[in-house]
């Protein structure tokens, strides 16, 4: 019987070790989610207090883009007609063969060297 109660506080000591182990391990990592939204929070601050100048001209901004997207298609037709008439026309005639360099070619890296060929 005694051997009985003391392998069954043995074991609860054990389950209380695992318990408080793992609970110092969520712990520690709850801490660093914490942290990390801490940081996050911040920043998303920062971004809320940068972007209060620019709400105040947002409605301009997108009047300002609803006539402009209203404009496009009138600019893409002048633009596909400045396209059109600006477009390259290759020639239709054929070209005839490359005639090859007349008389004797000469290479200047003879002069530099002080060699002058014979005949040349």
């Amino acid at each position: 019987m005694t051997t009985l109660v003391v392998l069954s506080v043995v074991d609860i000591a054990l389950l209380i070790a695992g318990l408080a182990f793992y609970l110092y391990v969520v712990g520690t990592q709850l801490m660093r989610i914490a942290v990390n939204l801490e940081e996050c929070a911040e920043i998303v601050h920062r971004i809320e207090a940068n972007a209060q100048p620019i709400l105040g001209g947002l409605e301009h901004i997108n009047r300002t883009g609803g006539v402009v997207a209203g404009a496009l298609p009138l600019l893409y037709g002048m633009a596909e007609g400045i396209v059109a008439g600006a477009t390259y026309q290759p020639p239709t005639t054929a070209r005839p063969p490359a005639a090859p360099a007349s008389g004797r070619r000469r290479s200047r890296l003879h002069e530099t060297v002080g060699y002058e060929p014979v005949g040349g």
